[in-house]
Formats: C-alpha cells, structure tokens, sequence
C-alpha cells in the first residue's frame, strides 16, 4: 500500500501570512508590502513620507536586504521605528521573519507598518507576508517593459508608484504605455506618477495612505 504525502511548498509561510494578517486587522494596522527592483527609490519615498505624515500616522519600518542596515539607518533618522532583516542572500521576504520583526516593534498607537521587500521584482511576488495590501514601486529609470517582464508583481499590486517622473523627460520612458500595460494586467491598480527627489505628485500618496489607513478602522 502506497501512502501519498503531499504538502505545499509554501505552506508554512502561508501560515505565518495568514496570522500576520488577523494580527494586523486586529491591531488596526494597515500594513503595506512595498516592492521594486534595486534603486528604484522606495526607501527615500519612506524617507518623505515619514517626514510629511509625522503628525498624521505613527509608523514603523521593517526593512529587508541581503546584508547591512544602511536603510534601516537611514528611516531611523527620520525618527521612525525600523527593523532591518538581512537575508544574507535571499532575494525575498518571508512571513516567518515578519512575525519575528514586528515583536521588535513598539506597536501600541502604531497605524502603518511598511514592509520595504529585498529590491526584486521576481521572487517577492511569491511570498505572501500578511500584509494588507501591496504597493509596487517602477522608477523611470528603469525603462517601461517592466509591467510586460514581470507582470505578476503589477498583478498583484494595489497601488503602483512611478518614481523619478523628474526624470522621464530625458529617458525613454513612455508613461502611456506604462499604465496602459498595467492596467491590462490589473484593471482596478492604482496608479500615482511622483518623484520622492522633488515632491512632485506625493501628496496623492499621501492622501491615499491616509485613507486607507482610516478605512482599516470600519
């Protein structure tokens, strides 16, 4: 007699995701899992939204990256909390070491947990962490055939941020075609086109985030 064993490879982090997530809607924290390739400019968009949100929301950064905390430095300075994971060479996140990050955090009073993922556009979009939505980050830099190249991360997203539009001027970026690609893949992706450099077009984030964060609540 033959005994069939099965059990998802990802079934343990689907475990840890879904306590992660009733912890959150819990706690009404409104958690966001922010991913983008390497220098896409997340961590300076935390940078400016800690600075502009400071007397609105109370949040906590959990940054991760293959190895140093020089991110987790930099949103310190900002005055926010942040936990920086090192993967020592794993591209993504995990939900385990999620769990493990926020019990470093002072959650009382706390609104916003940001997630800023290991820079990859491929392996985080398999991992669920429990957060409550997804936000992808694709600068400008980085050419308008990504939605096309990688299109599970724009699929799974709620909101995308299309940084550096200082820039789009001088490189060939078509905007159009950006949104178009994505809203092929994601009818309902919100989209926001700001540059974190400049401020140009973060109020929208910011209101956005103030929003959503109210919502958790009701």
């Amino acid at each position: 007699m033959k005994i069939k064993i099965e059990q998802k490879i990802l079934a343990k982090n689907e475990d840890y995701a879904l306590a992660n997530r009733k912890y959150f809607k819990r706690n009404n924290i409104f958690c966001i899992n922010m991913i983008s390739s390497p220098g896409s400019g997340k961590t300076t968009i935390l940078e400016q939204t800690a600075k502009a949100m400071k007397d609105k929301l109370n949040i906590a950064v959990i940054e991760g990256d293959l190895y140093t905390e020089f991110d987790a430095d930099r949103i310190r300075k900002t005055g926010l909390q942040a936990v920086q994971i090192e993967t020592k060479g794993a591209c993504h996140l995990t939900a385990e070491q999620i769990t493990k990050a926020v019990h470093k955090l002072d959650t009382a009073n706390l609104n916003v947990i940001v997630i800023e993922n290991v820079g990859n556009l491929v392996c985080p979009s398999d991992f669920d962490l429990g957060e409550l939505v997804r936000v992808v980050v694709l600068s400008t830099a980085e050419g308008d055939d990504k939605c096309a190249k990688y299109p599970k991360s724009f699929v799974q997203a709620d909101v995308m941020l299309i940084n550096k539009i200082d820039l789009a001027q001088h490189l060939d970026f078509n905007i159009a075609k950006v949104k178009r690609d994505a809203r092929k893949l994601n009818k309902d992706l919100k989209i926001f086109e700001i540059s974190a450099k400049t401020s140009y077009g973060m109020n929208k984030w910011f209101n956005w985030l103030t929003l959503a964060t109210k919502a958790l609540k009701h």
